[in-house]
């Protein structure tokens, strides 16, 4: 006979196989035996647990969720993290009295029809969610990664898509030319995504390697693509760029001295560009993330860092997947975003009104 009387799967999300009298202790079991505990999974209670085996890239695989699920059926429940869970858990790991209904991408047909937009960082996470959405409502993406193989794998995912794909480090001006060169003449929207992270060191143990290589991706590829565009823009006297900044951008608790610093850089890039350029019928906006699932690894090089840092995501809104993001940022290019000119726009699920 089942012990699974919430008929607990893959398919449940994490929030509530913690929550779940039965999954909950084996859940916790497992992540005890990793170091871990159920808060570490807060961030993505929304998620199924069958996502986690993507997201986690390899630190949860099918077959701990297999595992899970068969524990769970056959009634294999410590007994001990069973009768501690209620006082382990907390109110973090509490299932709220009514679940807030999962958001459903709604796509918008037609509404890039005729565009040209280049998207980088398009082989995983934002940027490939952004390109899929934009090649979906009938837009050309020129789809840009540092990663051949990301890319490939993008496309044929997408097989109706007019998707051209330019493999290239944004920082090489060679790499920009191409890119460029592969929209043709007319570009209408440029979506900056492409980004790396920091090692959450502050401004006395940042090394000039660390500094130098996020300001190179984050503010200069940034830079040099926005510049290789405007030209074209210009002539067409329309066009649209959005720059990924960050809640870094916003604050100075998001992460370390090099990260927070070049996402600052980006948003002063991005309101100059839209005063510059707005009388010229181009807008330039910015969307600043809050937590958000993707093959970023924010890596906790310092002991000062880790402890600050950290104290301060005790307040974060849950994680989402990078088709949301995606909806803010076609918003922005689209002409849906008309009036909006010189804006960061906090995408971070009211991270920012904490």
């Amino acid at each position: 006979m089942s012990n699974n009387p919430n008929n607990l799967s893959g398919d449940s999300t994490v929030g509530t196989w913690l929550a779940d009298p039965a999954g909950g202790p084996v859940l916790r079991t497992m992540l005890a035996q990793g170091g871990q505990d159920g808060e570490s999974l807060r961030p993505v209670a929304k998620l199924a647990l069958n996502r986690l085996v993507e997201v986690s890239q390899g630190a949860f695989t099918q077959e701990m969720v297999d595992g899970l699920v068969q524990r769970v059926e056959a009634g294999d429940i410590p007994a001990e993290a069973a009768q501690t869970a209620s006082a382990s858990t907390g109110q973090a790991e509490a299932a709220p009295a009514v679940e807030t209904p999962a958001w459903v991408e709604q796509v918008t047909a037609g509404r890039f029809s005729g565009k040209t937009i280049i998207i980088t960082g398009a082989g995983s996470g934002i940027g490939r969610a952004t390109a899929s959405r934009v090649a979906r409502e009938g837009g050309r993406v020129i789809a840009v990664d540092i990663s051949t193989e990301r890319l490939a794998d993008f496309a044929a995912a997408l097989p109706d898509g007019d998707i051209v794909t330019v493999a290239g480090d944004i920082t090489d001006n060679a790499a920009v030319a191409a890119i460029v060169e592969a929209a043709g003449e007319r570009i209408d929207g440029l979506a900056n995504i492409a980004g790396i992270m920091d090692n959450m060191t502050p401004v006395h143990e940042v090394s000039d390697e660390i500094w130098n290589r996020v300001f190179n991706i984050n503010v200069t590829g940034t830079m040099k693509l926005m510049r290789a565009v405007v030209p074209a823009m210009l002539a067409q006297a329309q066009g649209s760029i959005v720059n990924v900044a960050s809640e870094a951008a916003l604050r100075g608790s998001a992460a370390g001295a090099a990260y927070t610093a070049s996402k600052h850089a980006v948003a002063g890039l991005t309101k100059s560009s839209a005063f510059m350029y707005g009388p010229s019928g181009i807008r330039v906006n910015a969307v600043a993330p809050g937590p958000v699932i993707t093959n970023i690894e924010a890596k906790f090089d310092s002991p000062l860092g880790a402890a600050r840092v950290r104290r301060a995501m005790a307040i974060l809104p849950d994680a989402v997947e990078g088709d949301a993001l995606a909806a803010s940022i076609t918003f922005l290019l689209s002409d849906d975003g008309v009036n909006v000119n010189g804006v960061i726009l906090p995408s971070d699920g009211g991270w920012s009104a904490a």
